[in-house]
């Protein structure tokens, strides 16, 4: 184990963080602070707008660079998530299902991997089946107490304001792959 793990983190959850091959998550909420804008286009019609973290941006280009895939199961419909996970180079995109274990599902098939190798992030009630049934279940900061009871990590930070980057970091030090990383941006190693 890298000492920079917090030292609260069970030896348990650490060794559910070592055998992470796919990062999926929920959006509102967890990849933006779950407010959402709409503002009218030239026609009047409203189009919406969300805020990402670009910090939580670029721990997903971290996560390429060692090959653990990503993607998001959202209950909403959005073409700013479909834009996003295009920039962040998500492998799996599943939008519009309130009950999200049937893109879960597909997911494991496509990537041939057992739940015990998919960490899946949330903050709200429609997001407790996947905490659960992931081998890491987490959450953000400001998440229902009640996902907090349920999930195996809760980040510090909240949803879009760099909890997805903590939980990315997590993973990356307990496989040992955080010195990588900093190599790569010529940062002194831990």
């Amino acid at each position: 184990m890298n000492t920079t793990l917090s030292s609260n983190t069970s030896s348990d959850t650490i060794e559910r963080l070592k055998k992470i091959k796919v990062l999926l998550m929920d959006v509102d909420g967890v990849l933006t602070d779950g407010r959402l804008f709409y503002l009218p286009d030239a026609q009047g019609k409203a189009v919406e707008f969300k805020g990402f973290n670009s910090q939580d941006g670029l721990g997903f280009h971290f996560l390429n660079t060692v090959g653990i895939k990503t993607g998001v199961i959202s209950g909403r419909e959005s073409p700013a998530t479909v834009e996003r996970a295009r920039i962040l180079q998500m492998t799996y995109v599943y939008q519009g299902h309130l009950e999200k274990e049937g893109g879960y599902n597909e997911v494991l098939e496509k990537a041939q991997v057992t739940s015990d190798e998919v960490a899946f992030i949330g903050d709200d009630f429609t997001d407790v089946p996947l905490i659960k049934r992931s081998g890491l279940g987490c959450c953000v900061g400001n998440a229902r107490p009640e996902l907090k009871k349920v999930a195996h990590y809760v980040a510090n930070a909240d949803g879009g304001q760099g909890a997805v980057r903590e939980i990315i970091e997590a993973i990356l030090r307990a496989q040992g792959k955080w010195n990588m990383i900093l190599e790569k941006f010529g940062l002194p190693t831990e």
